[in-house]
């Protein structure tokens, strides 16, 4: 792909990071209503500094909890026990490395992933990517409408196509909330969050699974390599788990605390982030761990075993766990997963335009044609198609967001490995190569994944 040279050097100075170089410079900062807004204490307590970071890999790890890795879960526990376990852990400690070289670059740099690939790709590879990520966050966001206009239907009864239409609100949650501080979005999400550990914590106690069985779990076992079935699914938990908007979403949100513009502010902020974003996905894991769990302990051994879908997941719980609120909880916590996706993915349509284009519309319009870019299509197959139909619209989400990935991360190990952009931060030799491999790992297997789902197509 055709480079501009060494121009980012020019952009993303190290040392000159003040707000006189910015406005001669004419270079817009990433999420500009909310750049720097949130005080950051430089002396005190070492946990009132980690309060202040807490915030954004919540943010982040909403997207490692979205409806669109519900089925993979769900199908993993019912058909293997808990034998794959140990891919989810695998997978969440690829997003822990690839989640810190985003935060990374951002607090650097002062640039998101996105304004970094307009500053050194030419203008016709960087409106490429653009539209390769235009697609991807729509086809992601699409998985959490339909996620949510599920929930909607099997909690209150309500046809998908108003479930969809209802999810449209969080345009105007984010709005009413961007009014009050970006620590206002960050509690919202926290907030659902918890609903969501709620819920699965109550899966937890009434499904009894067998622990010393998921302790078993975590360990990587030959027999998912050996097992096509097993492998295809394993495949398919690995490729679902790095969301490529995640990637932009981070290195933008991390610019909303107001650091000391130097080595040593930036050395402090990167590790507080990363504690941040590590535990977060961390507690991430554990959901997406239970989602598994709770198939392997009510479906595994049993006559329901081939149980992938989450409409037929929410109606056996209740009758095979003996438990009243079984179904019921795990179609609030889908509401409240799809619901916070949505919220992280608009904004992450916000940063994807401004950053590509250096185009910036009012917030309200931008977030206004993401939701319609998921909202039309949804509406078009759950009124035409029905319940089949947004079955396959799931799984077609995620094969375009397999498709745009490696557009996303490679740019991203480049970028942090490239000691003209990164200086004193430029990626150790190890975090280099690490950063490769898990490239290619992830590359590699979206492409098989690929092939054997547009074969099962034809």
């Amino acid at each position: 792909m055709a480079v501009k040279g060494h121009t980012p050097i020019e952009l993303n100075p190290i040392e000159s990071h003040n707000d006189e170089w910015w406005r001669l410079k004419r270079i817009t900062r990433s999420l500009p209503e909310s750049y720097a807004s949130i005080h950051v204490p430089h002396t005190g307590a070492l946990w009132r500094k980690m309060l202040a970071f807490a915030g954004p890999g919540l943010m982040v790890a909403v997207g490692y909890m979205d409806p669109g890795n519900w089925a993979t879960d769900l199908a993993g526990g019912a058909q293997f026990g808990y034998l794959l376990l140990s891919v989810i852990l695998i997978s969440n400690f690829m997003a822990i490395l690839l989640q810190h070289l985003s935060l990374k670059l951002g607090i650097v740099t002062g640039r998101d992933l996105a304004q970094a690939c307009r500053d050194h790709y030419s203008r016709p590879v960087s409106f490429i990517l653009w539209i390769l990520c235009e697609i991807a966050i729509a086809a992601c966001d699409l998985a959490e409408v339909i996620g949510a206009a599920i929930a909607l239907n099997l909690l209150f009864g309500l046809p998908l196509t108003i479930g969809v239409l209802i999810t449209a609100v969080d345009v105007l949650i984010i709005l009413f909330l961007q009014h009050r501080g970006f620590r206002a979005i960050e509690a919202m999400v926290a907030g659902l969050i918890v609903v969501i550990g709620i819920c699965f914590g109550y899966e937890m106690i009434v499904s009894q699974p067998a622990w010393h069985s998921i302790l078993g779990g975590l360990v990587p076992s030959a027999q998912i390599v050996f097992n096509p079935s097993a492998l295809y699914i394993a495949i398919g938990i690995l490729g679902a788990t790095v969301m490529p908007h995640n990637l932009y979403l981070h290195s933008s949100i991390v610019q909303t605390r107001a650091i000391q513009q130097t080595p040593e502010g930036k050395g402090s902020a990167i590790k507080f982030a990363t504690i941040d974003s590590t535990v977060s996905l961390l507690l991430a894991f554990f959901i997406n761990a239970a989602i598994l769990i709770l198939a392997a302990a009510t479906f595994h051994g049993t006559e329901h075993s081939t149980v992938a879908d989450i409409s037929d997941a929410y109606k056996l719980l209740t009758p095979l766990l003996g438990a009243p609120l079984a179904s019921a909880m795990f179609a609030i916590a889908l509401l409240a997963s799809g619901q916070n996706s949505t919220l992280t993915g608009t904004i992450a349509g916000q940063i994807v335009m401004e950053g590509f284009l250096d185009i910036h519309l009012a917030p309200w319009l931008r977030r206004l044609i993401t939701r319609g870019i998921a909202i039309v299509p949804a509406v078009i197959v759950t009124w035409y198609y029905g319940e089949r139909g947004t079955g396959q619209l799931l799984i077609l989400s995620q094969v375009i967001l397999s498709l745009q990935l490696s557009f996303a991360v490679v740019p991203l190990v480049m970028f942090t490995s490239d000691k003209l952009k990164m200086g004193r931060f430029v990626n150790k030799r190890w975090l280099t190569y690490l950063a490769w491999i898990v490239t290619v790992i992830i590359v590699g297997l979206n492409s098989y994944l690929l092939v054997q789902t547009f074969a099962d197509w034809l």
